[in-house]
């Protein structure tokens, strides 16, 4: 998959993981590079990007394992984006769908 289709898609798939359960960013990368390939410095940026136009909220959470980790929440906003998001996307694909079938 090409670095600009996935710009394109990340946000979404971020946003979907997010609106089932809060998550901090290693967590977000390990379950997203289990489907594609990503990288930890592609997502950072993304959710700085979406935390300053409202679709996510911050907050820290102690680390059985280290240092506090700061945890991403979706917000109601953030919400009424990825649904807009999920519409587009299945319309794109359908599309795609069709004409790569022939």
């Amino acid at each position: 998959m090409t670095a600009q289709l996935k710009k394109g898609t990340l946000e979404l798939c971020v946003l979907s993981l997010l609106s089932k359960a809060d998550r901090y960013g290693f967590e977000l990368v390990g379950a997203i590079s289990a489907q594609i390939q990503i990288s930890e410095g592609t997502i950072y940026p993304l959710m700085k990007r979406i935390k300053d136009e409202g679709y996510v909220t911050t907050y820290l959470q102690e680390s059985p394992e280290g240092p506090p980790r700061k945890y991403y929440r979706i917000t109601q906003s953030g919400r009424n984006s990825l649904k807009t998001m999920e519409e587009e996307w299945r319309n794109l694909s359908a599309g795609i769908n069709k004409i790569l079938e022939g």
